[in-house]
């Protein structure tokens, strides 16, 4: 089984690949709910936690990849018209 740091390491080989830097258009169509749960998912993952054992891969991405990604989940929220309602839905999950 691999280590945490070799998965690191493979990942770091795989964004280094010529051309993972060149950009990409998609054309997706996805429900408002699967954006919603995208976006939660996308929030999730980039805000690990230290002793979490996926932070380490994380560690390894520059953090502009992570900022593309931030992004990314905000812009699909808007896409579909849903930020005000995460924003919501936001509040209401820090208020526990």
């Amino acid at each position: 089984m691999l280590t945490t740091t070799d998965v690191a390491k493979v990942y770091d080989t795989i964004l280094s690949i010529p051309g993972m830097n060149e950009t990409v258009k998609i054309d997706m169509r996805i429900s408002r709910k699967n954006v919603l749960l995208l976006n939660s998912v996308i929030k999730r993952g980039l805000a690990t936690k230290d002793d979490d054992k996926s932070s380490n891969l994380l560690a390894n991405i520059p953090a502009e990849s992570l900022q593309e990604l931030n992004t990314l989940a905000d812009d699909c929220l808007t896409k579909a018209g849903l930020t005000e309602l995460s924003e919501k839905l936001n509040s209401l999950s820090t208020t526990k």
